[in-house]
């Protein structure tokens, strides 16, 4: 079905309403992760589609740059690798592409980054699940109401809208308050 164009415009507008009512998550998340940084720790990221999309341009914020030329700072998308996804996904099942890689790579007081706009990406959950075994921090971006990754999440931010472009263009926006919060942190 075909969202006529200033009805899109306003589902927009409403989920980035919310993003601003989010503030204080979004400050404790970049708290979180700048500590997790500044210790020697590094920062994963996923999700699925256009979240696989957004969790690739938050890592490249951190380990290229967001606005000004600084060290590089930790950060893997567990998204990009598709010879480790389709290994994993062919051999252990799709729900296990991000949750595996996690269990090789990060360490406790690692943070991932989980982005779902449904909150109930299995294969989402099972990286949240892993990361708790692992001692590894979490924050979501999750929307429709957070779904089951909102409870595996140490600190959950959730737009509140139930659909999925505008939940998209709300956690972009969400990616980069969060950079704009990390880089001076970060700079060293």
């Amino acid at each position: 079905m075909r969202i006529p164009f200033k009805e899109r415009v306003e589902l927009c507008r409403g989920a980035l309403q919310s993003v601003s009512e989010l503030q204080p998550e979004i400050t404790r998340a970049a708290e979180l992760i700048a500590a997790c940084i500044q210790s020697g720790k590094r920062v994963f990221a996923c999700g699925n589609g256009g979240s696989a999309a957004e969790a690739m341009h938050f890592t490249t914020e951190l380990s290229g740059r967001y606005r000004s030329n600084r060290n590089a700072l930790p950060a893997v998308s567990l998204a990009s690798d598709g010879t480790a996804i389709t290994c994993i996904g062919n051999d252990f099942g799709w729900d296990q592409i991000f949750s595996r890689q996690l269990a090789a790579h990060a360490r406790d007081g690692d943070i991932l980054l989980a982005i779902t706009t449904s909150g109930n990406s299995p294969n989402v959950v099972a990286a949240l699940t892993m990361a708790r075994t692992l001692g590894v921090g979490t924050v979501g971006l999750l929307g429709k109401g957070g779904g089951v990754a909102r409870d595996l999440c140490d600190i959950p931010i959730t737009i509140g809208s139930n659909d999925t472009g505008a939940i998209q263009e709300a956690h972009l926006v969400v990616i980069h308050l969060l950079c704009e919060e990390l880089e001076p942190e970060c700079d060293a």
